[in-house]
């Protein structure tokens, strides 16, 4: 956007505008609140099969990785075994869950990422970029192949795969997601929601932002959406050149 291009009005004109805005706003704010609704009235299904993550405190089960709250919030983060690091987008995503542990701990919330590459490269990567979520390796286990976050050769043979609820191209082993839990007194886990492709943006409040911003999200003219993206401790003084995809266009 050029700024010397867009329209300058008096103080009146802008407020009949902002009012304006102002409605859709609120339209908007009513349905977020009747599709959390819905959210929240979704059937549960009922985890039986036996997961165990490696952790920094040794292994531990889907129920455990709860730390005595109710309720789970996982993070699918990318990260496959012998990578370099971490996928960037999903670090973008991560930035963002520090500041809300301890609110979210109030409300009875625990939040976990789990990846399938090796606990120690978690952790080297966890130091790396001063993060303090828990970050936990299902890489010994089925989880990631069973939330359809990580795709085997075979599947990925064929040029598409099962994601975000449907067959389609992807170009890596692993994608994002995130997934809700609940666990009952009796200590039975259910799965309440799971969320792929854009719906993965609940986690950047960043875009929140940019999106109050007269440039807005900026990716216009970019091979994809978050090519912009860099891990937190990679950014330069200025807007830089793409980097390789990472989790794509956002599908």
């Amino acid at each position: 956007m050029n700024a010397l291009r867009h329209p300058v009005v008096s103080a009146e004109q802008w407020l009949a505008h902002r009012k304006a805005l102002l409605a859709r706003e609120k339209e908007l704010t009513h349905l977020k609140d009747q599709v959390a609704r819905e959210r929240r009235a979704l059937p549960w299904v009922r985890i039986d099969k036996h997961y165990v993550f490696d952790t920094p405190s040794g292994p531990r089960t889907l129920a455990e990785l709860f730390e005595g709250r109710r309720q789970l919030v996982l993070q699918h983060f990318m990260y496959t075994p012998g990578a370099e690091q971490g996928c960037k987008s999903c670090s973008y995503m991560a930035d963002h869950t520090d500041g809300a542990l301890a609110h979210l701990a109030q409300r009875d919330t625990t939040v976990v990422a789990v990846s399938r590459a090796p606990l120690a490269d978690l952790e080297r990567m966890r130091t790396r970029m001063g993060w303090r979520f828990a970050w936990v390796s299902s890489g010994e286990s089925e989880f990631n192949y069973d939330f359809h976050v990580s795709f085997t050769p075979e599947e990925m043979a064929d040029g598409t795969v099962y994601y975000n609820y449907v067959r389609q191209p992807f170009p890596h082993p692993d994608a994002p997601g995130v997934s809700v839990f609940y666990k009952d007194d009796a200590g039975q886990v259910y799965l309440t929601y799971s969320t792929y492709g854009r719906g993965v943006e609940v986690m950047m409040h960043t875009y929140n932002l940019l999106d109050l911003t007269p440039l807005g999200r900026n990716e216009d003219g970019l091979s994809y959406p978050m090519e912009w993206v860099r891990h937190h401790d990679r950014y330069e003084t200025a807007p830089v050149a793409a980097a390789a995809s990472c989790c794509g266009a956002g599908a």
